[in-house]
């Protein structure tokens, strides 16, 4: 199991050079400027003291895009289908976007690996712990329709399985790549949290088969891989989903997912109190998220350390590290912030790490 302290979800904001050539569409110009964004938030990570590094997604449309973008079987889609719901801030108003009629459509068949050319890009790049980050496969759930799916699988059950066979393979080439530090994103888990969007997730799946579903994936790690799992309430434009402490999943999924680093958004008041953290077994360790990325407010150290000891009410500090709630840039669309404040609050995380357990 890695010892890293400081680390980060994922997703960083995306340079407005790097937005300016994805409108363009022409493909080498989008490469090129991909691969300096690349470069750019390598290098600040480092500098800000993160132990732990990403590419930021800067090659992603959104943070499960590359799912669409390297199989086959999925109809037609664009940003929209990865943002719909009823998104709710404090700081920016309120969002309700329609649910695109984005569904698998045909056979999945992956034509590239989805994080593969991240990785081979990144890891010669940096003298850091590079993780990288893939979607969960029960959240595809939502792009399951009876109406359209059932010709390609006969069963949701078929299509998420289908989904996670993917995923393995991934995490399979990512380990022989030379990968060692790999994160399941699973947002849908705490949708479940409030009945609005309850019903429709229980339609699609359940906790028991999300979590056999990104088991199997995790299972496919060889020793020396580190998985990550991130339980997140929503997270785009500085908007998010629902609200609710973690207590009435705690219990189902703590104890039970494989992986031994838990990233949980611990940010403000809507995410409730550090009690759910006594179902956490004793060989796993929790990355409490609590630094915000939703706004530029700029958290203090002290403040953090006070937080994080709160928390050992529950978890001792040896089992603690410390991140933001969620990534800074889960789609191009970004946080309402600007990279000042992402970097600053990234120099907090570090510093505040480096005093805790150093």
């Amino acid at each position: 199991m890695i010892a890293a302290r400081s680390d980060v979800v994922g997703s960083l904001l995306r340079p407005p050079e790097l937005l300016a050539a994805r409108e363009r569409g022409d493909p080498d110009e989008l490469r090129a400027a991909e691969n300096a964004a690349v470069d750019e938030v390598l290098r600040r990570q480092a500098e800000a003291g993160m132990d732990v590094v990403t590419d930021g997604e800067m090659r992603r449309l959104s943070f499960q895009s590359q799912m669409v973008e390297a199989v086959d079987g999925f109809g037609d889609w664009d940003l929209d289908a990865f943002l719909w719901g009823s998104w709710r801030s404090d700081v920016v108003g309120d969002l309700e976007l329609e649910r695109p009629p984005l569904a698998v459509r045909g056979p999945l068949r992956r034509r590239r690996f989805l994080s593969v050319h991240e990785l081979e890009y990144a890891r010669p790049r940096t003298d850091r712990l590079l993780k990288v980050t893939l979607p969960s496969p029960g959240l595809f759930s939502q792009f399951w329709d009876p109406a359209q799916s059932t010709d390609a699988y006969e069963t949701l059950d078929d299509f998420l399985w289908a989904v996670a066979a993917i995923l393995r393979e991934e995490v399979a080439e990512l380990a022989s790549r030379g990968a060692t530090y790999l994160q399941l994103d699973a947002p849908h888990y705490p949708l479940l949290l409030e009945e609005r969007w309850r019903g429709f997730y229980e339609s699609r799946g359940s906790v028991d088969t999300w979590l056999e579903l990104d088991n199997h994936v995790i299972d496919a790690a060889p020793a020396g891989v580190t998985f990550g799992f991130h339980l997140c309430r929503g997270n785009q434009g500085s908007r998010w989903l629902v609200e609710g402490s973690y207590d009435a999943l705690a219990e189902r999924i703590f104890p039970r997912i494989r992986a031994e680093r838990l990233l949980l958004e611990y940010d403000d008041e809507r995410s409730g109190g550090f009690e759910p953290l006594r179902h956490v077994p004793e060989d796993r360790v929790v990355v409490l998220g609590l630094v915000t990325t939703k706004t530029p407010r700029r958290e203090m150290p002290d403040e953090l350390a006070r937080r994080m000891e709160e928390a050992t009410r529950y978890v001792p500090l040896e089992r603690l590290a410390l991140s933001p709630q969620c990534g800074f840039g889960t789609s191009v669309v970004g946080n309402a912030l600007s990279q000042d404040d992402q970097w600053a609050k990234l120099e907090t995380v570090a510093e505040t790490a480096r005093r805790v357990w150093e």
